[in-house]
């Protein structure tokens, strides 16, 4: 009686065994008094009781395991025999792995098998019934092992976007952490600022799969009787989408909450950025802009992704002549930078991948954006608020007036800007921006046009790169062409390149691409402001003379660069006729 009373005076105080731990004391694995002891440092530490009991050497991983089996009926399996599949650890969130430590093994049609250490946890189980829509069977395995599966489970998903871009639609989409890119303490977004969770699944869905397919901009239109979302993709808008026409209200108010817009406004233009957080190490921003049609509000997202500026300069597709010319004058300590093209032709990432490769620790580099598409660490980025007084213009100055060794202006839209740009240019700056315009020889009379001196750009502009972006063909699908030696001469290849045969390449298809495209190469006219097109320019000349001196310069233009890549077989002809003049 004494020894009894003893021994309950030693059990710490604690709630009444059930489940997992009553089995394991029951079956003498463990004793009461650890069982309530590792209960109570669990609920304290909030973590998972078989954890605390192996952590703290008060049982055997195996031990517990073979325990939990043989009480629970539940099958009993080795980690150690199964290597980890990653297709299967995605259909789970790695916010649930992480929560109830539990790992994906396999799944059998609409079932699947789930790595336990605790097959109790019936909570666990349930949460991932209903996030991945399957029937859910647990297998017992050992938890120190489970431990360090589901751990690199978590690490691979955070490596990119293919752990969170899965077809099934089974990932936890409402979970997603979104914020507005123009708040400063960038709170997340909740699922109780729009009503509709549907809706709000829907949209997360489409930026996921965008990000996934590798789509540069998402558009959201409204017109009278349909709805529709496309994916602009390798350049060419593609349907993705046809929402009722009855949502198109409340997938307006959604993206303009995510944007941190006014959603009572819908008669004027706005502009915003959302934030997604893919993993701890992985964020895209979205620059979202609205503008009022006659059937509702069109909303576009153009895709900024970070690690298009990291590709480096070789990714980019320019010719080994060009590539040179433009790290040559990236090396020099004044003068000026322009890239030039349309929208979307790929400007931001050549200016970038130039700045990246600037970005040194003895290297003061300050931009002014509209906005800033693209963050990158060292660089201090600006964004210009004319509404407040922030332009372009006003930034520069003040960038003059913080020692800067690089400056980068997003885009050269007025005299004062060019103005303040060229003087830096010529007091010592390395200075880039960007025009539109359409070829490299056209700039510089666009600088005239603007009311800068001729005197002013002769003495500044040091590189102009016009570029434009061509659909890659798919290496795994695409088929040679024959096309006559005649047929080839029109298209402007030169006579000894058709002499030493040319083989023309088109798309054909397949599942891995689009059309039998896959990505996008880059096409451009790098032209140095020699002393020839300088006199060109103080003389009064025009773009035709320009020209005319570039290519004696040995300056290829648009087309002839088009059609190395299409002999090179990254492009095909009708592609380069598409995005070229002949």
């Amino acid at each position: 009686m004494n020894d009894n009373v003893s021994l309950a005076r030693s059990t710490p105080p604690g709630v009444l065994l059930s489940g997992l731990p009553q089995r394991l004391v029951q079956d003498g694995v463990i004793s009461e008094a650890d069982a309530q002891t590792a209960l109570a440092t669990a609920r304290e530490r909030k973590s998972h009781f078989v954890s605390q009991l192996v952590s703290t050497g008060a049982a055997q991983a195996r031990d517990i395991a073979i325990a939990a089996a043989q009480e629970f009926g539940v099958p009993l399996f080795d980690l150690d025999a199964l290597p980890l599949d990653t297709e299967v650890t995605r259909l789970v969130s790695d916010k649930l792995l992480a929560k109830h430590r539990v790992l994906p093994m396999y799944k059998r049609g609409k079932r699947l098998f789930l790595g336990v250490s605790d097959p109790t946890n019936l909570h666990a189980i349930d949460e991932i019934k209903f996030q991945t829509g399957l029937g859910v069977d647990a297998i017992v395995v050992e938890d120190d092992k489970l431990q360090k599966l589901v751990d690199k489970a978590i690490e691979q998903a955070d490596a990119g976007v293919p752990s969170l871009g899965s077809d099934d639609d089974s990932m936890d989409l409402e979970g997603l952490e979104v914020t507005g890119g123009d708040e400063a303490d960038h709170e997340a977004i909740s699922r109780d600022d729009v009503e509709d969770a549907p809706i709000v699944r829907f949209v997360n869905k489409l930026m996921l799969d965008a990000i996934r397919r590798g789509a540069s901009d998402i558009h959201f239109e409204p017109y009278e009787k349909t709805y529709r979302v496309r994916f602009r993709m390798d350049g060419v808008l593609k349907e993705v989408a046809q929402p009722p026409v009855q949502l198109a209200g409340k997938l307006s108010a959604r993206l303009k909450v995510m944007s941190r817009l006014d959603i009572a406004e819908r008669r004027v233009p706005q502009d915003g950025r959302i934030k997604m957080k893919l993993s701890k190490t992985r964020a895209i921003d979205f620059r979202v802009s609205t503008c009022p049609t006659l059937y509702g509000e069109k909303i576009v997202m153009r895709i900024l992704d970070p690690s298009q500026a990291m590709l480096g300069i070789d990714a980019l597709g320019y010719e080994a002549f060009q590539k040179d010319l433009y790290m040559k004058y990236l090396a020099k300590p004044q003068g000026m930078i322009l890239v030039t093209g349309p929208t979307g032709s790929g400007k931001t990432v050549s200016l970038y991948t130039g700045l990246n490769i600037l970005n040194r620790e003895d290297t003061n580099i300050s931009t002014a954006e509209d906005p800033a598409e693209i963050n990158l660490p060292g660089v201090n980025q600006v964004n210009v608020n004319p509404k407040v007084g922030l332009t372009f213009a006003s930034a520069l100055r003040s960038f003059l007036r913080q020692d800067p060794d690089v400056v980068m202006v997003g885009e050269i839209r007025d005299l004062e800007t060019a103005e303040i740009a060229i003087k830096a240019a010529q007091t010592g700056h390395l200075v880039l921006s960007t025009l539109h315009t359409n070829d490299a020889p056209q700039t510089l009379t666009r600088l005239v046009d603007m009311g800068v001196k001729p005197y002013a750009i002769a003495t500044s502009v040091s590189l102009i790169i016009a570029q434009r972006l061509a659909r890659r063909l798919c290496a795994a699908c695409k088929q040679p062409m024959d096309v006559p030696a005649e047929a080839l001469r029109k298209e402007g290849f030169p006579e000894d390149e058709i002499a030493k045969g040319i083989q023309i390449f088109g798309p054909r298809g397949c599942p891995s691409c689009t059309d039998g495209y896959k990505g996008r190469v880059g096409i451009y006219q790098v032209m140095p402001v020699t002393e020839d097109i300088g006199r060109i320019i103080m003389a009064g000349g025009n773009a035709i003379e320009i020209n005319d001196a570039a290519k004696a310069a040995g300056v290829w233009d648009l087309r002839r660069a088009g059609l190395a890549k299409a002999a090179a077989g990254l492009t095909s002809l009708e592609e380069i006729n598409s995005v070229t003049i002949e």
